[in-house]
């Protein structure tokens, strides 16, 4: 099958520009049914090949004419100037193009673990994702993390097995990898074809072809022709092992293969099915190979996406009780020099058109002055966005990731009573609460591992890098941005080193402010060794009126999933019933609000939790003193508390020549580390995962290179929090106040 010819390139410009006016006038965004649309996300550890996926899939499609690669600095997905320096993924980009009569709307994510967030505000827009492993290095720390980001979003998934080309690149390696690491069952529906030690083309087993490229083409051109006889053979095997597998899993595979009494005389179309259903469900992970960089593989991985990873209408059941009624959901807000902030919304039901009025499920109404079809950084403006589909709109001012739009108030809460019937809500529950968790407006962000202070060049710059931080914030909500009374000081978080750079270089390039950032530190947590008790009385008048508060209250180790409980006992009960539900809420506020910051070195209390023994309000007190008053007494109580710092613990996972293995232990055995395991890749390769403080990590990756010559690499990701000894804990204290 020939799937493309040679065009001069005389001509080839010309047809390019055929392509997009056809992909603009042939079916408008709005009109465009969701059967035939798919929007996945690319997910995969560093260096991957997800932007170098991402490119192929542009070209092949017809949207771009020149192959875009990261170290020229020329690709489509990575626009921000610390990308093109880097050679990096910093942010999520969307583009779309057409393939094969559907429209694919592909978010390219980061692999780096400080721009976690970027693929978690990714993963809420997508209805599936393509996992890209490299064939040389399986599963990697990282390709785990965004295993588990995607297990919380439900998402099918396809893996890619990219980087085939490579000498020690090991596909059997890779599905064992899946299984051990990952628990899950990979469904191999290609092998690679071999010549010389090198990757020749693909095998399609569900076919029993050969897939080869014509090299001279830039992977344009590619054709299937049989199998030798002993390639078909184990092609074959390979097919009744993968429709065997299917079998226990898909009730009409299993039916036709009993009427056949065969496997040999079962429909392909029978198999695709039951691939694409249990792909669906979750049950298995289909699994194809290539080569990205070398132009081989991609237009099958293109074929998969639209074959297995579901189409919007078969998702997302849980938005039909807004009917036909606009309702979407904001994935990212962005922001450009001329057009001002973006929010990238994801249209669940309805149409969203240019100058309409929408309005959030906080309340907010906001009006849609433009809408754009995303392509990375630059727009192409249309008149609407329908179902299914994933557009950038101009105009609303304070949306946030993770907010709900709609049409009006009426829909919303047309939609509030239809959940309460079909999910068994209680009538008098909180919309907002309901809404939170019925429909998955939460955004998990990862706490902060690092924080520094940064500083504007002068006081006259204040105001533009607030304003600044403001919009980068809203942009990632990863980053923490806070004012130190004490210090007099604006105070970042970040998810790590790379991520509160990146931060300062944006400010200094985008913004034009020379900013300082002071140094690094840790963000500890802390925690209660033991119970404490203790009472508060706060009496103060204002404007005339006397304001009271007096409360007793235990701060405890947390026992599960609450933060803040009243006491059950008889004696409480008598006091307690007599407060009315609104205070109470302030009290719980107050609580939460002062576990925030620990009495040690202001970091957020963990595992802690209040409960409420006695509480007195004057007549006419004011809810924000009540809550002032709580967040004094918690405060108080935790001065005589036991209070014990948590560190933030890194899991290493170094990849490293068999001869440097007893000097990298023995340097991680001078870090405080624990080494939980060493396993072999390939015959000369060990990879070494070791649980590190991250105190003991500064600039860890450059005495890694040095230790093993260059050739060893190492990547981490958050891994939990344990309780420093005393010792450990006072030089913790010392270093951060600068004494060492």
């Amino acid at each position: 099958m020939l799937c493309n010819s040679s065009i001069p390139h005389r001509i080839k410009r010309i047809l390019q520009h055929a392509v997009n006016i056809r992909w603009n006038h042939s079916v408008s965004d709005a009109a465009l049914q969701e059967k035939y649309i798919r929007n996945i996300g690319i997910l995969a550890h560093i260096d991957g090949g997800k932007t170098t996926t991402t490119e192929r899939m542009l070209f092949y499609s017809g949207k771009t004419n020149v192959l875009g690669e990261v170290h020229h600095g020329n690709t489509v997905t990575d626009f921000l100037v610390q990308e093109r320096e880097r050679g990096i993924t910093i942010c999520s980009a969307a583009v779309s193009f057409d393939w094969r009569d559907h429209r694919v709307n592909l978010l390219d994510t980061p692999g780096h673990i400080d721009f976690t967030m970027e693929v978690e505000q990714s993963l809420a827009a997508v209805d599936g994702t393509v996992v890209i492993l490299d064939g040389s290095a399986g599963v990697e720390a990282q390709t785990v993390t965004v295993w588990n980001q995607a297990d919380r979003h439900h998402l099918p998934r396809v893996v890619f097995v990219n980087k085939m080309d490579k000498e020690n690149a090991d596909f059997e390696g890779c599905l064992q990898d899946l299984r051990k690491k990952l628990g899950i069952v990979p469904l191999p529906i290609q092998l690679p074809l071999m010549e010389k030690g090198k990757l020749a083309g693909i095998i399609d087993i569900l076919s029993g072809t050969q897939v080869v490229w014509d090299r001279n083409s830039s992977g344009r051109m590619y054709k299937s022709i049989p199998l030798g006889e002993s390639e078909l053979a184990n092609a074959q095997d390979k097919l009744y092992e993968t429709i065997d597998s299917l079998s226990g899993m898909d009730d009409q595979l299993a039916q036709a293969i009993i009427e056949a009494d065969s496997m040999e005389n079962v429909k392909p179309e029978l198999v695709l099915n039951a691939i694409r259903s249990c792909t669906m469900k979750q049950q298995i992970v289909p699994v194809l190979l290539g080569s990205a960089y070398k132009n081989i593989g991609v237009q099958l991985l293109m074929d998969a996406v639209l074959r297995y990873l579901p189409a919007p209408n078969e998702r997302n059941h849980i938005y039909n009780c807004f009917g036909s009624e606009f309702v979407g959901k904001v994935s990212k807000v962005t922001h450009d020099k001329q057009r001002g902030p973006l929010s990238l919304i994801r249209v669940f039901r309805g149409t969203l058109k240019k100058s309409a009025k929408i309005v959030t499920a906080k309340g907010a109404a906001e009006t849609i002055q433009r809408i754009y079809a995303p392509w990375a950084d630059e727009y192409r403006e249309v008149a609407s966005i329908g179902a299914g589909n994933i557009g950038l709109c101009a105009g609303p001012k304070s949306t946030v990731t993770g907010d709900l739009v709609v049409s009006n108030t009426t829909s919303l809460r047309t939609a509030f009573k239809k959940l309460n019937v079909s999910e068994g809500v209680e009538e008098d529950s909180d919309l907002d609460e309901v809404l939170a968790n019925k429909l998955s407006l939460q955004t998990l962000v990862p706490d902060a591992v690092y924080f520094c202070s940064i500083e504007p060049p002068s006081s006259a710059y204040q105001a533009a890098l607030d304003s600044a931080l403001k919009e980068i914030q809203r942009e990632d909500p990863s980053l923490r941005v806070t004012y130190d009374e004490t210090t007099m000081q604006t105070v970042l978080g970040g998810m790590g080193k790379l991520h509160l750079e990146i931060i300062k270089s944006r400010i200094m390039s985008e913004y034009k402010i020379d900013v300082d950032l002071g140094a690094l530190q840790i963000a500890y947590k802390e925690t209660l060794e033991k119970p404490c008790r203790g009472s508060w009385t706060a009496e103060k008048e204002i404007a005339g009126h006397k304001q009271f508060v007096q409360m007793e209250l235990t701060v405890h180790a947390k026992k599960s999933d609450v933060k803040f409980r009243l006491d059950n006992s008889p004696e409480a009960q008598e006091n307690l019933k007599l407060i009315r539900p609104r205070p109470l809420s302030y009290v719980k506020k107050g609580s939460i609000a002062a576990l925030e910051r620990g009495p040690k070195l202001g970091g957020q209390l963990m595992n802690v939790a209040i409960t409420l023994h006695h509480l007195t309000i004057g007549k006419g007190t004011a809810d924000t003193f009540i809550m002032a008053a709580t967040a004094q007494c918690v405060r108080h109580v935790l001065s005589s508390a036991n209070v014990r710092l948590m560190e933030p613990i890194m899991l290493l996972e170094i990849a490293m020549p068999s001869e440097y293995l007893n000097s990298i232990i023995a340097d991680l055995g001078r870090r405080r580390c624990t080494v939980l395991d060493v396993t072999s890749r390939g015959q000369q390769q060990k990879v070494l995962r070791a649980n590190a403080p991250l105190a003991e990590l500064d600039d860890y990756s450059s005495e890694v290179r040095c230790i093993s010559s260059g050739t060893a690499s190492v990547s981490m990701e958050p891994n939990g929090y344990v309780m420093l000894n005393e010792m450990d804990e006072v030089t913790a204290i010392r270093r951060a106040h600068g004494l060492e």
